[in-house]
């Protein structure tokens, strides 16, 4: 069944045509990849669905009321704390068990049969409605979504005001899906989110039962969510079945089909226009005729537009003239504190060629072990060695090496002066700034902007130890892939930071986590790492079922001997009498329960007291029974 129906859809911003004659349909349970460079249309594909903003032609129909819409960087103000800020969500049904909480208090304190009557019926209507709207799931809910995106409980009571921008989108990302709506749309959902949250999230849409659109960057969250792909490349959207892996696999077989389409049509044209000129140097009537006839042919020739196979991209390629010893960095008994102990006890070794990926929760201070390697953080504890020849290079999310006031040309140029002006402008071409922007000042530059100038100065670094935080941050998949390949073919030595797990699994030999206690290391890349793990939680539930068995076993033994067996049979034997008989009276008041006049008088709130004692009571008897007999 059809959700969502777009026809010839168009949509511009002044002169530039963002989408031109898009069409596309989502059936309800989709699970929809969209992808496209920085500035395709994919956040603008996403307001025309939500409704914020509408088309210049063409329809969109959408079959379902309730969308959710995630936008890239959702931010809120409220004086509410994070959990109350939830809360709001589901303010029918905090409403509705404000109400029957009220309604018990005054069904307790009336005597007037005619009242009591009314108040029992508006109970059992509330009640109805509270159990239809799973009021009963709601706070274990609320917890679940914030403990999985991140939030620990001691945050709960956090006010929203003083949240970062990052913790605020990850607080809409929790509104938005508990939400629940038919319609989910997500614009990187992922940002702001660390490893684990990202697999949470991943479970969480595995068994979404509505309809999901993302938007991502994340290309192992979309393989393991999405079953199908939009592209959105100039101007113009392309559906493709299966997961991104696939659409790569599709898209790159369906370029080679459209090349070899262009060049044997090239060849045809060619063939037809050298023909047409000899026949019109023949001059005669009969060749005139021939030399019309090819060029109707050719006027009438639907033209195949050559496909882009390499659009502009960076130009990466990063190396080093000095080579460095085997034994790159030692790392002894490292300990870092704030107002808080970051970590400590962290210790580990760095060989040459080694690329190792380090990994932790929000907060445990990789950003900061990186710091502390490249020398912007000196308040630690513990020992820092670096081998021979050893030269770093750190490559710093937050971009603050770069100077905000100077022009881009002049970052580059005053740190290489050895370069001349038309040598500097050609490297600074070959990562996309050319003509003006070269004299942009930093502070005008895009986060992807300054992505690409910090990496430019990176390579310039001649540096055979490379410390990258989040490298792949505001770059679009083009340019990430340029850069898996160029730190791939690198011969040097790295240690990054990076929640992009396709990323991870492409450069890694060697994971590195992070801890407060220390580092766990895991040798292979990221899938490797996943399988060790999983393995090992494995061994350890199989690990806490045995204990739990001997402990239970242990405790058996120890109420055998205390007991007489004479005892025991005689306990055993008054214990199923009590069994039997509150199961009697389990099954009297059940029967009770099915009268409808006892909620008429009032009777039905003892008996619903009376019944969930003696059911909580029956299955620590049955308890008692499985450890005296089992």
């Amino acid at each position: 069944m059809a959700i969502i129906t777009v026809n010839n859809v168009t949509k511009s911003y002044g002169i530039d045509i963002i989408l031109q004659n898009v069409s596309f349909i989502v059936n309800e349970g989709d699970r929809v990849g969209i992808v496209g460079e920085n500035g395709a249309g994919k956040s603008t594909l996403f307001k025309l669905l939500a409704g914020i903003t509408e088309a210049d032609c063409g329809s969109i129909s959408i079959s379902k009321d309730k969308i959710g819409y995630l936008e890239q960087s959702a931010v809120i103000d409220s004086e509410k704390s994070i959990y109350e800020e939830v809360k709001t969500v589901f303010y029918e049904i905090f409403e509705l068990d404000n109400q029957i909480k009220s309604l018990e208090k005054k069904i307790s304190q009336t005597k007037d049969k005619d009242l009591l009557d009314k108040l029992l019926l508006e109970y059992s209507s509330l009640m109805d409605k509270y159990n239809e709207l799973e009021g009963y799931s709601t706070e274990s809910k609320i917890r679940g979504v914030l403990n999985g995106l991140g939030f620990d409980v001691s945050q709960f009571d956090t006010p929203v005001s003083i949240l970062s921008g990052g913790q605020k989108t990850r607080l809409m990302l929790a509104k938005t899906l508990l939400l629940n709506p038919d319609v989910l749309l997500l614009d990187e959902p992922t940002n702001h989110l660390d490893i684990n949250s990202i697999e949470w999230l991943e479970q969480y849409l595995r068994f979404y039962n509505g309809t999901i659109l993302i938007i991502s960057h994340d290309r192992y969250f979309l393989d393991k969510i999405v079953n199908r792909i939009f592209e959105i490349e100039n101007t113009r959207l392309s559906v493709y079945e299966g997961n991104y892996t696939e659409y790569l696999k599709r898209k790159k077989a369906e370029t080679e089909i459209k090349l070899k389409a262009y060049e044997e049509q090239q060849k045809e044209i060619k063939r037809i226009k050298s023909i047409i000129q000899i026949q019109k140097n023949k001059r005669s009537e009969k060749s005139v005729r021939m030399a019309e006839s090819k060029q109707k042919l050719l006027d009438k020739m639907e033209i195949i537009e050559k496909p882009v196979i390499n659009k502009a991209s960076i130009n990466l390629r990063f190396d080093f003239d000095l080579e460095s010893g085997n034994d790159v960095l030692t790392v002894k008994n490292l300990s870092l504190s704030f107002d808080r102990q970051i970590f400590s006890n962290v210790s580990f070794e760095v060989k040459k060629g080694e690329k190792i990926a380090l990994l932790g929760p929000n907060g445990v201070g990789k950003s900061s072990l990186l710091k502390i390697i490249a020398g912007e953080v000196h308040n630690f504890e513990g020992e820092i060695k670096f081998g021979t020849n050893v030269i770093t290079g750190y490559y710093e999310q937050e971009f603050k090496s770069l100077n905000e006031q100077k022009a881009v040309i002049d970052e580059i140029w005053d740190e290489n002066p050895y370069l001349t002006q038309t040598e500097v402008r050609t490297l600074l071409a070959s990562f996309l700034f050319r003509e003006d922007d070269v004299f942009k000042t930093i502070d005008k530059l895009s986060g992807g902007e300054k992505a690409r100038l910090s990496l430019l100065k990176l390579i310039l670094s001649k540096a055979n130890f490379l410390l990258m935080d989040e490298p792949t941050n505001h770059l679009d998949l083009k340019a990430k892939e340029v850069l898996e390949e160029a730190l791939t073919d690198y011969n040097g030595t790295l240690l990054f930071v990076s929640h992009d797990r396709y990323f991870i699994d492409k450069i890694a030999t060697k994971v590195m986590i992070l801890t407060q206690n220390g580092v766990e290391i895991y040798l292979g890349n990221y899938s490797y790492y996943i399988e060790k793990k999983n393995q090992l939680n494995e061994k350890q539930e199989e690990t806490l079922k045995k204990t739990k068995t001997q402990i239970k076993n242990e405790r058996y033994k120890e109420r055998l001997n205390r007991l007489q067996l004479k005892q025991q049979k005689e306990y055993l034997k008054n214990l199923e009498n009590s069994i039997y008989q509150a199961e009697e009276r389990i099954k009297y008041l059940e029967e009770k329960m099915c009268d409808a006049e006892i909620y008429k008088t009032g009777e039905i709130v003892d008996i619903q007291k009376e019944y969930n004692s003696l059911k909580n009571k029956l299955e620590q008897m049955y308890e008692e029974w499985e450890n005296f007999s089992g």
